[in-house]
C-alpha cells in the first residue's frame, strides 16, 4: 500500500460511507508510510452490516458449539447446497470439517464458498488455515497476500461486523501494531454492537497473544455477561487466569469442558496440566480422546512427542513429531508447542532447539523468539538472550512479557557481581556490600558438601541473582509480576531468589533458601534435568534438615493430620500434589511429604541408591523404572512409605489425644473448659482453650494448658504455642524460664526473628556477648538489612575481641544511612586498628574527625595511628570481610560506577 494509492481512494471510500462530519486530521499521529495507518482510519469509520442468523443456523451451530460435531457437518451441508445467500452456513460447515481434522473436504468446501463470496475476509482467512492444513504452503502464501490486495482494490466492501474482525486478525498476522488493532478494529465493532462475541473473542486473544492476561480476563468476564454458552469464552478465561489464580483457571476449564466436552482447546489443556503434574497416563487418555475427534490434530500428536521425550524414547519422539507435520510441514507451532513444553520441564536445552528450528520456518514468529530469550536466559547464555529478549519488545511493543523482561535488563545491569570460582551472585550495590560475602560463603560452603555428596562436578558458571523487588523477582522467574509466595527458583545452572528486603516484616531465612536452591543446581546437573519435581524438591528440604535442624520443614499437629488422612499423596503421583493444590498449606505439605520420602529413602537404602535412581534419570529412565531397578516396585513402595509415614506421624504427640470427633464446632470457653475435663489430654481443645484464654488476658489459666502441650510434646515450628508460652511468662517476669522456652521456638525454625530480638536482648542485659553473638548471627541470617542486628553484631564481636567480625557488621551499617556517622567511623577505626590496618583506620578516624572536629576520643586515636604509621609498622591487608573469609580466586564486578561503590565509605555532608 502506497501513499500515492491513499490518495486516489480517499475521496472514493468517503463517499461510501455516510457517518458525519468526518476529520481525517485527527489521525495524524499515525504513521503514514506504514501499510496499517490509512487502512485502519477506513475500517475504524465503517458502519457494520448485522447478519439476521436464521433459527436453523442457530440451532445447527448450537449443535456444533456442544460437541455434536457430525450432526452439525450433516445439517451445515445441507443447508451449503441449497445456495444459501449467507456465507454463515458454509463457514459453519468449514468450522465442522476443520474441528473433525477432515481436511481435504474443507478445501472443496472453501474453494465453492470463495466462488459465491469472493468479498468475505473471513472465509479467505480460514482459507488461508485450509490450504496450510492440507500443505498447500505457496498457494496459503498466494491466498493471504490476496487478502492485503482485495482490501486495496475496494476497502467500502468489507464493512461487515465479520470482515471487520477478519481483517483485525489478519493484520495482527503481519505484525500490525496491536494497540490500534484493538482500539480501530475491535473496540469499533463492539461499540457498535456490544453483544457480538466474536469481538470480545478477538480481543482477548489478542491480550493473550501479548501476555496481557488482565485485560483478556476483563474482556472474556463482560462477554460472558451476555452470552456464557461458548466454550471457547470459559476456555481463553481458563488461559487468563492460568498465570495466576489456578482456582479460577480450572473453574472456567470445567466450565467450558461442561459446556462441551469434546471441546479439543480444553482438551489440550487438560493435557498440558496432566503433563505438568507428571500425570502422564491421564494426559495420554485425554490426548486418545481428541484423536477421536480429530485423528490428526498437530498440537495432540506434538503432546505425544513431549511424553515420549519425558519417557526417554527420543525415536518416538522424532516420529510422533514428523506425523504432527504430515497435513501441514511448515507448522510453526508444533516444535514451538514441543520446545515450550519441554522448557517447563526444565529441558531448556532441548526446548531451545525446538524455538531454532520453528524461527528457521517462520523467522517472524514472536513466540518462538521470546521462548528462546527465556530459554537462554535460563541456561545461563545471557549474551544472546538477553539481546533476543531486547529485539523481541523492540518488534513488538504491545507483548507486556517481553517489555517486562527487557525493562528488568536495565535493572539487572546495574547490580553488582560476586565471583569465586565458578559462582557468580549478582545482587543489588548496596545489598551486596551488606551481606554480598555471606551469600558467597555459604554457596561456597554448599557446592562443596553437596558437590561431594552426590558426586557432582558442574562444567559451567552458576549463576545466582538476588532481587530486592518482588516484582523484578518475579519477573525474571515468570515473566510477570505476581509469584506471590517463593523465595527462590532454580533453573538448573540459574537461580533467581527474593532479598529480605521484598518480604515484608517477616522474611524467611536467606541462608536455608538458597541451600535449598542450591541443592537444585546439583541433583539437576546429575539428572540433566530429568527429574520429578517431588524428588527434586524432595531432596533440598531434606538436605536443608541435614544442614540446619531448624531449615526446611518440619512435623506440625496439622502435618500429623494430614499424613493420617486422605491428604497423603502416593509416590507415584506426588508430582501433581504441587500443581495446583487447594490451599497453601497443602502446598507446604508437599515439599514435606516429599522430603519424607527422601528420608525413607535414605534410611531404607542409603545415599548410594539414590544417586543411582539420579544418575538412571540422567540417562533417560523414566522416574518409575529408575525407582524400581533400584528400591524395587513403585507399588510396593507406595504402600511401605504409607506406612513409614503413619508411623512418623503417630510418633509425634504420641501422649496426646488428636481425634476431633465430638469436639464442639464453634465452641464457648465454657464448652472448652468442659471438654478439657472430659479429655485432659486433647492437644485441640487445650490449645483453642489457650488461645480464649490469653484473648481474656487470664495468663496464668492460659499457662496451665500450654504446659501441658510442652509436656505432651506436641509443640512445632508453626503452631505457636511455645510463643505464646513465652508471651506469658514474660507476662509473669520469668524470664528463665521465658528464655527457655524461646531457645525451644529457634531449635525448630529458622524464620523466628521476634524470638531472637527478645532473647538477644535478655542476653545483652545480663553481658552474655557470646549468647549475644549467636543470636545476632542467626538474625543475620533473616534480615542483615537491619540495622539493629548489625549494631548487636558489631558491639558483640568488638566485647569478644573478635575484631574481623565487627569490621564486617560495621562496613555493612556505612551503608544503612548512619544516624551517627562519627560514631560509626570511630567504632570501625578502632577495630581495624586492633586488626592493625593503620592506613585504613587513620582513614575512617579522619571521617569521623570531618563530622565532629572535638571529637576527643578520636583526636586521641589519631594520634595513636600516626605513632605506627611512623614507625612504619609493618600493615597487612584491610580487613574487609572479602579478605577476611572470601574464598580463594574470588574477586567483586562493579555493573557501573556509583556511590555504593567505592570501596570503603560513602561520606554524608558535613554538619554545619
Amino acid at each position: 500500500m502506497t501513499l500515492e494509492w491513499l490518495a486516489e481512494t480517499k475521496s472514493v471510500f468517503l463517499e461510501s460511507i455516510t457517518l458525519p462530519a468526518l476529520r481525517f486530521d485527527r489521525f495524524e499521529f499515525f504513521e503514514f508510510n506504514r501499510p496499517l495507518a490509512w487502512m485502519l482510519c477506513f475500517f475504524a469509520l465503517l458502519c457494520f452490516a448485522r447478519a439476521a442468523d436464521s433459527a436453523e443456523f442457530t440451532t445447527t451451530r448450537a449443535l456444533f458449539l456442544s460437541g455434536q460435531y457430525e450432526e452439525a457437518e450433516k445439517q451445515a451441508a445441507t443447508e451449503a447446497k441449497k445456495g444459501s445467500s449467507s456465507e454463515l452456513w458454509p463457514s459453519l460447515l468449514i468450522e465442522c470439517q476443520l474441528t473433525q481434522g477432515k481436511y481435504a473436504d474443507a478445501l472443496k468446501t472453501y474453494e465453492r464458498a470463495i466462488k459465491r463470496f469472493p468479498t468475505s475476509l473471513a472465509l479467505r482467512m480460514m482459507g488461508v488455515d485450509i490450504l496450510r492444513h492440507n500443505n498447500l504452503i505457496d498457494r496459503s502464501l498466494k491466498e493471504h497476500d490476496l487478502i492485503m490486495q482485495l482490501l486495496q482494490s475496494a476497502p467500502s466492501r468489507f464493512s461487515s461486523r465479520e470482515n471487520l474482525i477478519a481483517a483485525g486478525r489478519y493484520f495482527e498476522s503481519v505484525g500490525e501494531d496491536a494497540r490500534q488493532i484493538l482500539k480501530l478494529f475491535y473496540d469499533q465493532v463492539r461499540d457498535a454492537d456490544p453483544d457480538y462475541l466474536d469481538a470480545y473473542i478477538a480481543t482477548a486473544e489478542l491480550a493473550l497473544n501479548k501476555g496481557d492476561f488482565a485485560v483478556a480476563a476483563q474482556t472474556l468476564q463482560a462477554a460472558e455477561k451476555f452470552d456464557a454458552t461458548h466454550p471457547h469464552t470459559a476456555y481463553l478465561l481458563a488461559r487468563a487466569f492460568e498465570p495466576s489464580d489456578s482456582e479460577q483457571a480450572n473453574d472456567a476449564l470445567q466450565r467450558s469442558l461442561d459446556l462441551n466436552s469434546h471441546y479439543i482447546p480444553s482438551l489440550l489443556m487438560v493435557v498440558e496440566n496432566a503433563i505438568d503434574g507428571e500425570q502422564y497416563d491421564k494426559a495420554e487418555e485425554t490426548i486418545d480422546r481428541i484423536l477421536k475427534i480429530n485423528p490428526k490434530y498437530p498440537l495432540a500428536i506434538a503432546s505425544q512427542a513431549v511424553i515420549a521425550h519425558v519417557r526417554g524414547d527420543y525415536e518416538g519422539e522424532k516420529k510422533l513429531r514428523d506425523e504432527a507435520l504430515e497435513t501441514w510441514s511448515q507448522n510453526p507451532e508444533v516444535d514451538h508447542w514441543i520446545g515450550r513444553k519441554l522448557s517447563q520441564k526444565y529441558r531448556f536445552k532441548e526446548g531451545a532447539e525446538y524455538q531454532r528450528s520453528v524461527l528457521k520456518m517462520a523467522p517472524n514468529h514472536v513466540g518462538a523468539s521470546f521462548q528462546l530469550a527465556q530459554d537462554l536466559l535460563r541456561l545461563g547464555d545471557e549474551e544472546d538472550g538477553w539481546r533476543l529478549a531486547h529485539s523481541v519488545a523492540a518488534e513488538d511493543e504491545y507483548n507486556v512479557v517481553a517489555h517486562n523482561l527487557a525493562t528488568l535488563h536495565d535493572v539487572v545491569s546495574k547490580f553488582r557481581t560476586i565471583e569465586a570460582d565458578d559462582i557468580h551472585i549478582r545482587m543489588d550495590p548496596r545489598e551486596a556490600a551488606i551481606y554480598g560475602d555471606d551469600v558467597l560463603e555459604l554457596l561456597s560452603e554448599a557446592r562443596k558438601v553437596l558437590c561431594a555428596k552426590y558426586d557432582v562436578k558442574p562444567n559451567a558458571p552458576i549463576i545466582v541473582e538476588i532481587f530486592p523487588e518482588q516484582k523484578d523477582f518475579a519477573i525474571r522467574t515468570f515473566g510477570l509480576p505476581g509469584g506471590a509466595g517463593f523465595l527462590g527458583v532454580c533453573f538448573g545452572r540459574v537461580i533467581t531468589a527474593n532479598s529480605p528486603a521484598s518480604q515484608g516484616s517477616t522474611p524467611s531465612n536467606w541462608r536455608s533458601v538458597l541451600w535449598h536452591e542450591f541443592c537444585h543446581v546439583v541433583t539437576l546437573e546429575k539428572t540433566k534435568n530429568r527429574m520429578p519435581r517431588w524428588l527434586s524438591e524432595g531432596i533440598s528440604v531434606y538436605e536443608e534438615r541435614q544442614r540446619d535442624p531448624s531449615w526446611g520443614e518440619s512435623m506440625t499437629p496439622q502435618y500429623r493430620e494430614m499424613l493420617l488422612a486422605d491428604d497423603l499423596t502416593p509416590v507415584s503421583n506426588l508430582s501433581a500434589a504441587f500443581l495446583n493444590p487447594p490451599t497453601p498449606v497443602h502446598l507446604q505439605f508437599a515439599y514435606y511429604e516429599s522430603s519424607l520420602v527422601i528420608e525413607y529413602l535414605m534410611e531404607k537404602h542409603g545415599i548410594d541408591s539414590l544417586k543411582k535412581i539420579l544418575s538412571d534419570l540422567g540417562d533417560g529412565l523414566p522416574i518409575n523404572d529408575a525407582l524400581t531397578r533400584n528400591v524395587g516396585s513403585l507399588d510396593k513402595l507406595d504402600v511401605q512409605f504409607n506406612q513409614y509415614a503413619r508411623k512418623h506421624a503417630e510418633a509425634f504427640g504420641s501422649k496426646a489425644k488428636w481425634d476431633k470427633k465430638g469436639m464442639p464446632e464453634k465452641p464457648s470457653q465454657t464448652d472448652l473448659i468442659q471438654w478439657v475435663k472430659d479429655n485432659p489430654d486433647h492437644y485441640w481443645g487445650r490449645r483453642s482453650l489457650a488461645e480464649q484464654l490469653i484473648r481474656a488476658k487470664e495468663y496464668d489459666a492460659a499457662k496451665k494448658h500450654l504446659e501441658h502441650l510442652v509436656e505432651l510434646e506436641t509443640t512445632s515450628s508453626d503452631d505457636g504455642v511455645l510463643e505464646m508460652l513465652a508471651a506469658v511468662y514474660r507476662n509473669e517476669d520469668d524470664e528463665t524460664k521465658e528464655e527457655q522456652t524461646l531457645l525451644k521456638v529457634i531449635s525448630m525454625t529458622s524464620d523466628a526473628l521476634p524470638a531472637l530480638k527478645r532473647l538477644t536482648q535478655i542476653a545483652k542485659e545480663r553481658g552474655d556477648w557470646k549468647a549475644v553473638r549467636d543470636y545476632s548471627q542467626k538474625s543475620l541470617a533473616i534480615h542483615p538489612l537491619l540495622v539493629a542486628n548489625q549494631q548487636e553484631m558489631a558491639t558483640a564481636a568488638q566485647e569478644l575481641g573478635r575484631h574481623d567480625e565487627a569490621v564486617r557488621s560495621l562496613r555493612a551499617l556505612t551503608q544503612m544511612d548512619p544516624v551517627d556517622p562519627a560514631g560509626l567511623n570511630f567504632q570501625l577505626a578502632k577495630s581495624l586498628f586492633e586488626l592493625g590496618s593503620f592506613t585504613e583506620a587513620k582513614h575512617h578516624v579522619m571521617a569521623a574527625l570531618t563530622e565532629a572536629p572535638r571529637y576527643r576520643d578520636a583526636h586521641r586515636l589519631l594520634l595513636e595511628l600516626e605513632e605506627k604509621v611512623q614507625d612504619n609498622e609493618s600493615e597487612p591487608k584491610a580487613a574487609t570481610p572479602a579478605n577476611q573469609k572470601r574464598p580463594p580466586n574470588s574477586k567483586t564486578k562493579k555493573a557501573k560506577a556509583s556511590s555504593t561503590d567505592v570501596p570503603g565509605l560513602t561520606f554524608p555532608e558535613s554538619k554545619p
